[in-house]
């Protein structure tokens, strides 16, 4: 997979990507990333990549034309690629949504800074992606999310192939608690079931865990989940 980013401020991947399940990707073969600067495409002498808002208000916007001639460049080799905006105007981005970007053969991360970027600029967009109700400084943060969650969906990345099966959104449920030794700290006892070896049993418990903990704290979720009758039955004992 082939990840790309276009922004400001490219040494702000430098620690990401270069460290942990980012780095072994990479190592591996299974990702290939690069930062590109987008005043590589500028023509001043400052190498201006932002300007004041037509209108008035305060903050600067990110001029389209650096963007367009970066993207001709970018694009125009190997594979077309599909392309995202982070802004808050973005669909929410969900697991679901990590999923489908991790299939995609490359990635295009186009990241604002300032106060956004020229409207125009969005003619580009395959994808404009949301992190949630909220404004982070620059869409340099916004995508290191967004590319974590897609890359560790990758075959290889996480190890064993169902790495990333048992984690929370997986089957559509929170993940269940996880524990490690001791077995008891400060009168905190692990449950006795994961000490029992029956997988069997674990496996009932984490599934009920689950049910539990969604229904609980996010019982929106449970909308999307095909609940068995035994799941439907556990959540009606509990009076949830």
């Amino acid at each position: 997979m082939i990840i790309e980013t276009l922004s400001t401020f490219p040494d702000m991947y430098a620690s990401v990507m270069g460290s942990s399940m980012m780095r072994i990707a990479q190592e591996k073969g299974i990702l290939e990333f690069k930062a590109h600067d987008l005043r590589d495409w500028t023509h001043d002498r400052h190498r201006t990549t932002d300007d004041d808002p037509y209108g008035g208000g305060d903050g600067l916007v990110m001029k389209c034309e650096p963007i367009f001639e970066a993207y001709d460049d970018i694009a125009g080799v190997g594979p077309r690629p599909t392309t995202v905006f982070l802004s808050p105007c973005g669909d929410p981005f969900t697991d679901a949504v990590a999923c489908e970007l991790s299939r995609e053969e490359r990635l295009l991360f186009v990241c604002g800074h300032y106060e956004g970027i020229d409207e125009r600029a969005y003619a580009l967009a395959d994808r404009v992606i949301s992190l949630g109700d909220y404004v982070l400084t620059s869409g340099e943060l916004a995508s290191m999310v967004v590319i974590d969650a897609a890359v560790r969906k990758l075959p290889g990345v996480l190890g064993a192939e169902t790495g990333a099966l048992g984690e929370s959104f997986a089957d559509g449920l929170l993940e269940y608690p996880q524990y490690t030794r001791p077995a008891t700290f400060r009168g905190m006892d692990v449950p006795p079931v994961l000490l029992s070896g029956n997988h069997a049993a674990v496996a009932d418990w984490r599934r009920k865990q689950s049910l539990e903990r969604t229904a609980r704290l996010r019982p929106d979720l449970l909308e999307d989940v095909d609940l068995s009758a035994a799941d439907r039955a556990y959540l009606k004992d509990l009076g949830l």
